[in-house]
């Protein structure tokens, strides 16, 4: 079992779903939902970085602690340095920085990216499950990574990477080499089975020293055009190690098409288990 915390950012005030933290599934908010399954995962602490006491009130007798953090940050990242600083933890700790709208994280999944973090000797690890859905693998919401052959992370985009040209292009009818495509093409199952596609799950590992160094850096030039932080990593030369996940990762919650996705998902698992 590894030794780490896990910290959760709450951001009361989210652009796609606002009150997101908050927003009820079965029946509780989500950020309850996510402070149990980092608690199931064995973390020697967990803590919710929030901005809003509707947020730790909201967490009261759940075993998870509340930092309550500047309204003001501009990413999650950010969030998790202040609730760090405010934890006292020091530069060696693992800390595991678990989204609030992933209310299905396996605890399992929560335990991998730290392992990955201390088995690669990277300063960053995440994890990223293989796709097999075309509509996934075209969606600009699923990131996708591609990593190298030992592991680290080349590059996460919202773009549908790699581009199998030949195979894309033979399931556009009448498409030219090289041009649009107009509806996504079926992605070839050789490749489906070999796992060419990656999606990344939302997940980090890093010490609590890296996190405080990383989020001093300035944002990035790719970051600001893929609207994703983990690039500014990558952009100042720095590693992500890149794990599979060991179980199924369910998608978080981002939209309110995701919320009823994932009240259908818990009521299924609930039929499941009576």
């Amino acid at each position: 079992m590894p030794d780490f915390v896990v910290a959760i950012p709450a951001r009361f005030a989210a652009s796609r779903l606002p009150g997101k933290p908050l927003r009820l599934l079965g029946g509780e908010p989500l950020v309850l939902h996510a402070a149990r399954r980092a608690l199931a995962a064995g973390a020697r602490e967990v803590w919710v970085a929030a901005d809003d006491d509707r947020i730790a009130r909201a967490l009261d007798g759940s075993g998870a602690r509340v930092a309550m953090t500047s309204p003001d940050h501009a990413s999650g990242s950010d969030r998790l340095a202040e609730c760090a600083r405010i934890a006292g933890w020091d530069r060696d700790t693992v800390v595991v920085n678990l989204q609030g709208d992933e209310p299905f994280a396996p605890p399992e999944g929560i335990r991998a990216v730290a392992d990955v973090l201390l088995s690669s000797g990277a300063p960053m690890a995440t994890l990223a499950t293989p796709i097999a859905d075309t509509a996934m693998l075209f969606d600009p919401n699923t990131v996708k990574l591609v990593r190298r052959a030992d592991g680290d992370a080349l590059y996460f985009s919202r773009a549908p990477l790699p581009w199998a040209r030949d195979a894309f292009a033979a399931g556009a009818p009448g498409a030219a080499e090289g041009a649009r495509i107009a509806a996504p093409p079926a992605l070839p199952a050789a490749a489906v089975a070999a796992g060419a596609w990656l999606r990344h799950i939302g997940i980090y590992a890093y010490r609590n020293g890296f996190l405080q160094a990383f989020t001093a850096l300035p944002p990035g030039r790719l970051e600001q055009l893929e609207s994703l932080e983990q690039l500014r990593a990558l952009e100042a030369g720095h590693r992500i190690a890149v794990g599979l996940a060991p179980v199924a990762f369910p998608p978080g919650v981002d939209t309110p098409e995701d919320l009823e996705r994932a009240e259908r998902h818990l009521a299924g698992a609930a039929g499941v288990a009576a």
